[in-house]
């Protein structure tokens, strides 16, 4: 789930295996060595090591099973890859210089500051066009020193290589040298959809992409938020982004008046103004704090459960919130940092916030008392 773990176990190498050793931009495979789950693979040289949690017995046979679903899901993404790497260079000249296989999608980076919407359309096109002519993909072994290595795109051997060249082919499209796992025919990929591009490293652009049964998982995922939005906002799809628009800004006008009434209510008297809300956050805590005139007015915001963690921002003369922030910061048991008179940060737990309110009223009182 996203979250390193330090596992103990048994590095196992097979005399053939069905398991892919993660590289060349890929996850590797998992599966099972008999009823011994295999939990990563990979490759030392020209062997591929298994690690799994418990001990076999040297010599002895076993049957190897790979989970097929993951196997499928990075054979979709890796010739996805392929396939647009190449018409993206055909179409506009863009070479790719690296990618990644991600869990949710895939990234290709492009030698390129930046990919126009039309050209990012044009190539959309372009690859599912290749998916419905069924074009296949072959697989070639050839030797290191065949004038054949010559003409396929590359991006450099690894230096510990041993054994031969892998080159796979799309019928007329790319020719690549490649060690990962791949469909056979594009048809395969089912289909393909560009989500957009992202201001990449140096002047390069990253290109974000689905392909296969990712496709299909994002639109039924898009297709039960549109459900609940259409039950939430009481509007069809077509009208959601005006619907949202206009609750943000009605929002935004109620928090403006309530304020001025709670203003008028409260502080007239007082240089400290309280607010706990359960919905919020920093921008919200801001725009209030933006309406106070801070330079007399000690302000200190909250947002979320009475009891659970939340967000807070303390706000008000310079001079204060640098010696009152860090202790705010103690009694709520949060991080934050603060500069500019504002201080602000992530709180473990509101429960003593009534605490801070009184700190806070304490030390406004006992410095209205010395300046009297």
């Amino acid at each position: 789930n996203g979250k390193k773990e330090t596992v103990k176990g048994f590095n196992v190498k097979l005399q053939d295996t069905i398991l892919f050793p993660e590289g060349g931009g890929q996850p590797d495979d998992h599966g099972l060595i008999g009823d011994i789950p295999v939990l990563r693979v990979t490759r030392l040289g020209p062997e591929a090591v298994h690690f799994v949690c418990s001990s076999l017995q040297e010599g002895q046979q076993v049957h190897v099973k790979v989970d097929w679903e993951r196997r499928f899901d990075h054979m979709q993404q890796h010739s996805g890859q392929h396939l647009i790497t190449a018409l993206a260079d055909t179409m506009f000249g863009y070479k790719t210089t690296s990618w990644e296989l991600g869990r949710q999608r895939s990234t290709i980076e492009l030698d390129t500051p930046c990919v126009k919407p039309n050209q990012l359309q044009a190539l959309e096109e372009a690859v599912n066009e290749k998916i419905r002519s069924q074009t296949p993909v072959t697989v070639q072994l050839l030797s290191i020193d065949d004038p054949a290595v010559e003409k396929v795109r590359s991006r450099g051997l690894p230096e510990d290589h041993a054994g031969p060249i892998r080159i796979i082919d799309i019928e007329g499209v790319d020719a690549n040298m490649c060690c990962g796992t791949h469909v056979s025919n594009l048809s395969h990929l089912q289909v393909i959809k560009l989500l957009g591009t992202e201001k990449g490293k140096k002047n390069k652009t990253n290109l974000l992409f689905l392909a296969g049964n990712r496709v299909l998982k994002y639109t039924e995922k898009s297709f039960n938020t549109e459900r609940s939005l259409v039950s939430l906002l009481k509007t069809g799809p077509d009208d959601h982004v005006e619907a949202v628009d206009k609750l943000q800004k009605s929002v935004k006008l109620y928090h403006h008046r309530h304020l001025k009434i709670f203003l008028t209510k409260e502080t007239i008297s007082c240089i400290v103004f309280f607010l706990h809300r359960k919905e919020g956050d920093n921008e919200f805590m801001n725009i209030i704090a933006n309406e106070i005139n801070t330079e007399e007015t000690l302000v200190f915001l909250t947002v979320g459960e009475e009891k659970g963690p939340g967000l807070f921002l303390l706000a008000g003369p310079s001079g204060p919130v640098a010696e009152l922030g860090p202790r705010v910061l103690e009694m709520l048991q949060g991080k934050g940092a603060g500069k500019n008179g504002r201080f602000q940060g992530k709180a473990n737990s509101l429960s003593r916030r009534e605490e801070v309110e009184a700190f806070l009223q304490q030390h406004c009182t006992h410095h209205t008392s010395e300046e009297e």
